[in-house]
C-alpha cells in the first residue's frame, strides 16, 4: 500500500512491465588482455575453445507512465526487443557477429550492458528499469544502468 505524505496525499505508485524474450547464442569466455592459461583457470569449461551455447530468456523492465497508466504500446516494446535482442544476438555467435564483443568478453553480465545501452537509445527518457537475462535456469543475470 502507498504511503501518505504530511498533507494526507496518496505518494505516487510505480508499476512496472516485463516482456520476456528467448534467443540462442553461442560464445566462449575468454579474454584477450589474459594469457591462455589465465584464461581456462579463470573461465573453466567456458573457455573452450570452440565455443559454446545458451537459450537465453531476457526480460525488459519497464515503468509504467502515471499519465496513461500503461509503458507503452506493447507492440512497439516488442519491436524495440526485435531490433535490440533478436536481430543482432539470436543465433550469433557472440564474439565473431556482434562487433561490441570483439573487445568485451562475452559475459551474460557484459550481454546484459549491451542489451541495456541500446535499450535505452531506443525507448523514451527514464523508462527502462531493469534488464534481466537468465543464462540457464540456476543462473540469472540483473542489471539496472548502474
Amino acid at each position: 500500500m502507498a504511503q501518505a505524505d504530511s498533507r494526507n496525499e496518496v505518494a505516487e505508485r510505480i508499476g512496472y512491465i516485463t516482456r520476456v524474450q528467448s534467443f540462442s547464442a553461442c560464445h566462449r569466455l575468454h579474454s584477450p588482455t589474459l594469457s591462455d592459461e589465465v584464461n581456462k583457470r579463470i573461465f573453466g569449461k567456458c573457455n573452450n575453445p570452440n565455443g559454446h551455447g545458451h537459450n537465453y530468456k531476457g526480460q525488459s523492465l519497464v515503468k509504467i507512465d502515471r499519465h496513461t497508466g500503461m509503458v507503452m504500446n506493447i507492440t512497439d516494446l516488442k519491436q524495440h526487443i526485435e531490433e535490440v535482442i533478436m536481430i543482432p544476438l539470436d543465433h550469433k555467435n557472440l564474439d565473431k557477429d556482434v562487433p561490441y564483443f570483439a573487445n568485451v568478453v562475452s559475459t551474460t553480465e557484459n550481454v546484459a550492458v549491451y542489451i541495456w545501452d541500446n535499450m535505452v537509445k531506443q525507448l523514451p527518457a527514464n523508462l527502462l528499469y531493469e534488464v534481466k537475462i537468465h543464462e540457464t535456469d540456476k543462473n540469472i543475470v540483473v542489471y539496472r544502468g548502474e
